[in-house]
């Protein structure tokens, strides 16, 4: 979990950086999205390893392995949203980047789908014997 918070707080350093008057540019830039990029990196990996905690050895099903493939799904759409201008498919190119509106809708998609995954990964109910491994049994 405190991996977890840590990415939070460099996510939110990297989307509002004036939260601790490190905003120098009136513009978004390169460190900007990187840092809010490996903020959410940060905070997905701990996320994941919270819940895999949680999950306790279980088996994956479906619903969980789904989970985890919309966990990367997600931070891929964020990333690809963010850096659009910089990977020459946004509508600005450089060096007049600007990070606009379908961007930052591209960004919060990305986080929600993440978000969704976290949840389909979450264990339902109490773990059962059959559930459990063969060698966790015994």
């Amino acid at each position: 979990m405190t991996v977890t918070l840590v990415g939070l707080f460099v996510f939110m350093i990297g989307v509002e950086p004036d939260l601790l008057a490190l905003d120098r540019s009136p513009v978004v830039g390169f460190v900007q999205i990187g840092v809010w990029l490996v903020g959410l990196a940060v905070l997905l990996i701990g996320a994941y390893a919270s819940v895999r905690v949680i999950r306790n050895g279980r088996y994956n099903s479906l619903r969980a392995d789904v989970g985890v493939r919309l966990i990367a799904t997600g931070y891929v759409t964020a990333a690809v949203a963010s850096l659009a201008d910089f990977l020459s498919i946004g509508s600005q190119h450089m060096p007049n980047v600007y990070f606009g509106p379908v961007q930052t809708l591209g960004l919060v998609l990305g986080v929600v789908t993440s978000l969704a995954g976290v949840l389909l990964y979450w264990p339902l109910g109490e773990a059962d014997d059959e559930s459990m491994p063969l060698l966790q049994q015994g």
